[in-house]
């Protein structure tokens, strides 16, 4: 009777102590005109957490729910590289397998600062390719056919730039075209698709409900991104004529919140020392065998913490994931704007909800 007692003292205390959370979210998404607001807590087995606040657009009375799907921008990178890590661990590449051993017809028109380039280093981003993310991008040229065969002739062109500049203090650069590269010698070792390999693993295999590019809210309710212009959000419809430019593997996928928290939970299963759709030594290694930026995780060690984090966006949603590999629990945000306001908000809450949960 006494753990009885316990168990529902637990319970009820964590149910008042979220409804305040979701009070204090709900106050962060009006301060900081944010439109909807999903968020959760869980550790390698629970949710601790989890809560949707607000509506699908800033034009429509519709409600958010759990239900809601997400882009979730560069934070599709962690799931390329789960994906990658799955065929590294049937032996079809190795992390230090080099592009050119894959290609080895592209090398005589690549750039000779590349030739040594491998798997790792392009997951990890020290292959010192060009960033590709919006800003001061080479002109690409206009690509014909499938979307894997613009990916190869992308992939062709990048390898014929100059060298990115590397940033000295954390000894990486930040590219996009890098996953792509990568997804590159994935397609070519396992002669299939990026998007047929999504299909497989995430949602055939580990019943993700995964899907590519915008959520659709033009033939169902659901998230509309928001842009921002002119002071003010703009609600993007999904079926809007946009791309990223030869880099969805970098960028280009959706999710529901429940569905990304199980994921998430794989990784911390991993990191805990358990074996599941990948080994535990493999997500040692995408977490934590590279400093400052792993594989598809920014690796960070400060005041004691020791976290994987990763934001993703393309400019109409914004996402945010931390995970305490100390104390065994990650916060995952999800939000469908993106300008300052938007990220300072995720900030006060993914600071809020680490205070409550003692990371």
């Amino acid at each position: 009777m006494r753990e009885l007692t316990t168990i529902l003292f637990i319970t009820i205390a964590t149910m008042c102590f979220g409804q305040k959370t979701i009070q204090f979210a709900d106050s962060i998404r009006n301060a900081y005109n944010i439109p909807e607001i999903s968020y959760a807590v869980i550790d390698n087995k629970s949710t601790l957490e989890i809560a949707a606040i607000g509506k699908h657009s800033i034009d429509l009375t519709d409600t958010a729910t759990l239900n809601d799907r997400f882009h979730i921008g560069s934070n599709t990178k962690a799931m390329t590289a789960f994906v990658i890590a799955k065929y590294v661990e049937k032996g079809k590449l190795k992390w230090t397998t080099k592009f050119f051993d894959i290609f080895p017809d592209w090398k005589e028109n690549s750039k000779v600062e590349y030739y040594n380039i491998t798997l790792q280093d392009l997951l990890s981003h020290r292959a010192r390719i060009q960033p590709f993310q919006g800003d001061n991008d080479p002109e690409i040229p206009d690509f014909k056919g499938t979307k894997q065969e613009k990916r190869k002739a992308f992939g062709k062109f990048v390898l014929t730039l100059n060298t990115a500049d590397i940033d000295t203090i954390h000894k990486f650069t930040y590219s996009n075209a890098d996953y792509t590269l990568a997804t590159l010698m994935l397609e070519k070792v396992t002669k299939k698709s990026w998007e047929e390999l999504v299909e497989k693993i995430f949602n055939k295999d580990l019943k993700l409900n995964v899907k590519f590019s915008w959520p659709e809210n033009q033939k169902a309710k659901d998230t509309w991104g928001h842009s921002f212009e002119n002071d003010q959000l703009i609600p993007v419809p999904s079926n809007i004529d946009y791309h990223l430019d030869f880099t969805e593997p970098a960028g280009d996928l959706n999710i529901k919140l429940k569905d990304y928290a199980n994921f998430i939970q794989l990784n911390l299963q991993g990191l805990k020392g358990n074996n599941n759709y990948l080994t535990a030594k493999t997500y040692q290694f995408i977490h934590k065998g590279i400093d400052n930026y792993s594989l598809g995780w920014y690796n960070i060690y400060e005041n004691g913490k020791e976290l994987s984090t990763h934001s993703g966006t393309a400019g109409t949603y914004y996402t945010l994931v931390h995970i305490d590999r100390i104390n065994g629990k990650a916060y995952i945000i999800f939000t469908n704007s993106f300008n300052q306001d938007t990220q300072q908000g995720v900030r006060l809450l993914m600071r809020k909800l680490k205070e409550n949960y003692g990371s």
